[in-house]
């Protein structure tokens, strides 16, 4: 099978996949002509599916997808701009948490509509690790408060400029502001070596904390946990990663003990516009 086949009885030759295409991988001449594969197209192609998406008539079928295995875009589920406005301001990074586990298909479910998140080039580097359990949670916001401790140790103003001082003293005291006592953490990791997993990661735990809400659930950055993760090799050891991935960012998720019932204020933004004679 060639890249991609086009449905001659359904295809409108408008030219709108070859316009598309990101990679300029598809040939359209003229309305006389059908779109075909540019030579080595299969070499280049980074099976984004923008061309089976954009067609209105779901005639252009690529080789690892078909039209009618990608759900049809809902225009009346889609936001308009107050809509999308009050979705991204009602957002709240939870730190107070019900005591009760998240199902297990309910966080898979989470991670699935993460998924879709963009990466560079479309290569999805990013694999998910779930720490789930009260005391394995604990336990890994024990080892956080270790490197804590080291970085206090060797590098004190560092640790106080971080707050770690103040961190520790409350973990001591039983007051755990690392995990915030969240049943479970979510880590994005990749290859160390892939340089789209960083930018990869961020973007689909973004994706999953904006997602949280809809399913009754609440996520927030777990930064502390990341930089151990990332710096203290007994994190690394304890949570199991491959060997060649590093953690790129780690999410707590649990059911919020709370509801907000308002929309906080920000900084105005601060624009510089540059703009051309």
């Amino acid at each position: 099978m060639s890249l991609f086949v086009v449905d001659t009885e359904k295809c409108q030759r408008d030219g709108i996949c070859a316009d598309e295409c990101p990679l300029r991988l598809i040939v359209w001449k003229d309305k006389n002509s059908f779109p075909r594969p540019v030579p080595n197209a299969g070499e280049f192609c980074i099976n984004c599916g923008h061309c089976v998406a954009v067609c209105p008539k779901g005639a252009l079928s690529l080789k690892t997808m078909s039209p009618e295995q990608c759900p049809p875009v809902k225009q009346d589920w889609l936001l308009n701009s107050a809509q999308a406005e009050h979705f991204l301001r009602a957002r709240r990074s939870i730190r107070t948490y019900k005591p009760q586990p998240v199902p297990q298909e309910t966080l898979a479910k989470l991670i699935d509509i993460a998924r879709f998140a963009p990466s560079g080039h479309n290569r999805q580097p990013v694999r998910w690790t779930v720490v789930s359990g009260e005391k394995e949670v604990a336990k890994l916001a024990g080892i956080v408060a270790d490197w804590m401790r080291h970085v206090l140790k060797t590098e004190p103003e560092t640790g106080k400029m971080m707050y770690l001082d103040r961190v520790v003293k409350a973990w001591e005291l039983g007051v755990d502001t690392i995990c915030r006592k969240a049943p479970h953490v979510v880590v994005a990791h990749a290859a160390k070596a892939d340089r789209t997993a960083p930018p990869a990661c961020f973007i689909a735990l973004s994706y999953l904390e904006l997602a949280a809400p809809a399913l009754g659930l609440g996520a927030c950055w777990g930064g502390y946990f990341n930089m151990a993760a990332t710096l203290w090799q007994p994190m690394k050891a304890a949570l199991e990663l491959p060997e060649e991935n590093i953690s790129f960012g780690a999410m707590m998720v649990g059911y919020p003990k709370y509801k907000y019932h308002r929309l906080p204020l920000r900084n105005e933004a601060r624009i510089k516009w540059i703009q051309g004679k």
